[in-house]
């Protein structure tokens, strides 16, 4: 089935919502886009490495248009505890996704595009795929002042970002993509982009933080779909692409043979979490009882997103030092999420008989939960 584009200037372009069964041999040379018809950000991260995995990119362009559900994805080598509020995110149910190219964090709701430009490593310029989507936007709405920086964003009247970029360079093959935001949750993107987490000390890539603005707040008139059919035209008319966006399902393994285990390799803790970059937190948590007030002094080293070291720093007063010793211990070796600690804080509090000392062991465990 066919169904014809909603805007009036983009008569030519059409939306088909099945690839023929054939498969991928049917792409046509010149350029080709599809349109993804699912919001999961691991299924959609998933079809861009099955694209640069698999499709001969040599005699042609590709353009993926997608949008997620709320998640944040971090770059290729970022610390995502130094990048957004977990703990807030997990209350939220907003999804984590490491994605395999560099740069730095994002948030990504339904209001927030994503454009995936494909080509050769040859071919891969940036620039080029900023200015078709500034030159798109300016078709649409030519009073909008929309640039391409140096460090290759887009701001929106020479101040708020509007889009930022990343990018993977294979051997043969490249991808650039990009964010656009239209009408995006500014609140709960400031929240969760927030880390809460102190004294980490690490060699991620940080993100640097910028004024950001939906395009909606400057023309109320304008939607997602309104964009994305305008940077569909555009990029059909630079690449005598075939004038039909290909709706696909990136979760159909009958179409794609191997993305399912790209997508749960996505998604797998051992990706997200373990793939942070070595680092180490030094801290000095308050705790208040009802008898006393407080300082432990924490340290850590976290290797492949696993506890690696481990110093709790405790009045032995306060609680005995070989209790300190047994938290410190069992700790050692295991991941650095609240679901493990947890786990190993209720198997050691399954061992003590001592009421008073319960609660102590149990005030410092959760203390140490909140380093996550």
């Amino acid at each position: 089935m066919i169904i014809r584009s909603s805007l009036k200037k983009c008569s030519q372009l059409h939306y088909v919502l099945k690839i023929p069964t054939a498969g991928f041999q049917w792409v046509p040379k010149g350029g080709v886009i599809f349109q993804s018809l699912s919001q999961d950000v691991y299924q959609n991260l998933a079809f861009e490495d099955w694209i640069h995995d698999t499709l001969d990119l040599e005699n042609q362009h590709i353009l993926f248009l997608w949008r997620n559900s709320s998640a944040v994805v971090i770059g290729r080598h970022q610390n995502p505890w130094q990048e957004c509020n977990l703990k807030m995110m997990r209350q939220k149910g907003i999804k984590l996704a490491r994605r395999r190219s560099g740069g730095g964090t994002v948030y990504h709701d339904i209001g927030n595009i994503n454009l995936t430009f494909f080509t050769t490593r040859k071919k891969y310029e940036r620039m080029d795929n900023l200015r078709l989507v500034v030159t798109a936007l300016k078709a649409l709405r030519p009073q909008l002042d929309v640039q391409a920086t140096a460090r290759c964003d887009l701001l929106l009247n020479g101040v708020f970002k509007i889009s930022g970029t990343a990018a993977k360079l294979g051997r043969t093959a490249a991808y650039h993509h990009c964010t656009l935001l239209c009408n995006t949750d500014k609140s709960i993107l400031s929240s969760v982009l927030k880390s809460p987490y102190n004294g980490i000390k690490s060699n991620a890539t940080p993100s640097i933080p910028a004024l950001v603005k939906n395009l909606q707040e400057e023309d109320p008139t304008l939607t997602c779909e309104m964009l994305l059919e305008a940077i569909a035209e555009q990029y059909a008319a630079h690449y005598h692409a075939d004038n039909r966006i290909y709706v696909i399902n990136p979760a159909n393994e009958g179409e794609f043979p191997g993305i399912s285990n790209k997508a749960r390799e996505l998604q797998a803790w051992d990706w997200i979490y373990g793939k942070t970059p070595k680092f180490s937190i030094s801290t000095c948590l308050n705790i208040a009882d009802e008898q006393s007030c407080l300082d432990v002094k924490i340290n850590m080293d976290i290797k492949n997103g696993k506890i690696e070291t481990c110093n709790i720093g405790v009045s032995e007063h306060w609680l005995p030092l070989m209790m300190c010793d047994k938290l410190k211990d069992s700790l050692i070796g295991s991941k650095f999420c609240p679901s493990e600690t947890m786990a190993v804080a209720n198997a050691l509090l399954s061992t003590c008989t001592d009421y008073r000392l319960y609660r102590k062991w149990n005030l410092l465990c959760e203390k140490v939960l909140t380093l996550m």
